[in-house]
């Protein structure tokens, strides 16, 4: 799916335009150490058993499977709101696909009108993380890197995976560190990853916008609920984002000068449950405007969306869901003709729709508080020839006739 350049609403008019012990390090490290000189943020507590047990290497069972005789493919990371390159139908069998991350914090800005900006905790610069696509059968194959100018410990937790919490037990790595992690897609969907290292941590961490959503496709593909054949032309990835920014006491955003450095003010935020942005992609206006995601008439969009912490209620202005995943599972027949769909947070859906009109249609969250004040909204920009018997203007606005 490309964007459009050439579609410039104005970013405000987003309806009408259509640790375990890391708290107290936090702060010590934070004050009394100049930028520059700081110490890594410990947050794994490996005195606890349960979190020794989770850490296992397959040394201490059974033997690893030998994968030797299986093909290896490098799937290429992209940017939200794009999805890798990738075959709908598997061709032959099961293969192991080589991931890598490599973790970013950075600073980010969350709301150019407010100045709004949040030190964002990622896997490859993006909030959310990349899209990974295998099929059913497949092995994935992370690298994981956290680079040594990192402040925090990181991991990964993996929805579609089993055992280890989620990969989480086992890929703990401090600055400087890397790991790999390599599990089989068994069940296909969508679904969530996400940082979790433990306690407090774990919601801060995802609340920094370190998750993203891995697509298992069936080796078959996706079909309908007889079985036949169903196709996408494009992929619309979006992450659903929510940031609690602290505030000051005169009620403007608060600046930090570099990553953890908010971590009380924060968890005192997230306290609250009141986020101060719901946002698609990282920021307000992310996949609007210039960003807009563009399409044309006649063309078939999957539209993949993630909460990895909140529910959430996508809705498509002016279109439907043809087909829905609402849990995200492939392996249950797909619902049909939804206006409005529910995803549970801490996990992604799907939803299938093919576009008949030309326009702009919005995607938003159908917590229209959340869509139009907080910035959860996306546009689509359709190209393409109208259909006035779907829809026609009999009679232009004018004065009320007397």
């Amino acid at each position: 799916m490309k964007t459009s350049r050439d579609f410039r609403p104005d970013r405000r008019t987003l309806l009408t335009g259509t640790a375990l012990a890391g708290a107290a390090l936090v702060g010590g490290a934070a004050a009394a150490s100049p930028l520059g000189a700081r110490r890594p943020i410990h947050t794994m507590n490996t005195g606890d058993p349960l979190l020794r047990r989770t850490r296992a290497t397959p040394e201490a069972g059974d033997a690893a499977p030998d994968l030797s005789h299986l093909p290896r493919v490098k799937q290429e990371m992209v940017a939200p709101p794009f999805a890798p390159v990738h075959d709908q139908v598997a061709e032959g069998g099961p293969r192991v696909v080589e991931v890598r991350f490599d973790i970013e914090e950075k600073l980010m800005v969350v709301d150019e009108d407010t100045d709004a900006a949040v030190w964002a905790l990622t896997y490859n610069g993006s909030v959310p993380g990349p899209l990974i696509v295998v099929h059913e059968g497949d092995y994935v194959e992370l690298t994981l890197t956290n680079p040594e100018s990192s402040i925090f410990e990181h991991n990964i937790d993996f929805h579609a995976s089993t055992g280890a919490l989620g990969g989480g037990g086992l890929t703990h790595i401090m600055p400087g560190e890397q790991t790999t992690l390599r599990w089989k897609a068994t069940k296909p969907g969508t679904f969530v990853y996400h940082c979790a290292p433990g306690g407090d941590m774990i919601p801060y961490h995802v609340c920094h916008g370190m998750n993203g959503a891995v697509m298992v496709l069936p080796r078959g593909g996706l079909k309908d609920g007889d079985g036949n054949p169903l196709t996408y032309d494009e992929i619309a990835y979006i992450g659903e984002q929510d940031y609690y920014l602290p505030k000051d006491e005169d009620g403007e955003f608060i600046q930090y000068e570099a990553a953890g450095d908010d971590y009380s003010d924060a968890l005192d935020a997230m306290r609250g449950l009141v986020p101060s942005h719901s946002v698609f992609n990282g920021a307000v206006g992310a996949l609007t405007g210039e960003n807009a995601l563009k399409s044309e008439v006649g063309r078939t969009v999957l539209m993949i969306h993630a909460q990895a912490n909140r529910d959430t209620r996508p809705h498509l202005i002016g279109g439907h869901a043809d087909h829905v995943w609402e849990g995200g599972s492939f392996t249950d027949a797909p619902a049909t003709g939804f206006e409005t769909w529910f995803i549970r947070g801490g996990s992604a859906g799907a939803a299938l729709y093919t576009f008949r009109q030309p326009g702009v249609y919005a995607y938003v969250n159908h917590n229209l508080i959340e869509a139009a004040m907080l910035g959860a909204t996306a546009h689509f920009v359709v190209e393409g020839t109208w259909d006035h018997d779907l829809m026609t203007q009999l009679d232009a606005p004018r004065d009320i006739e007397t």
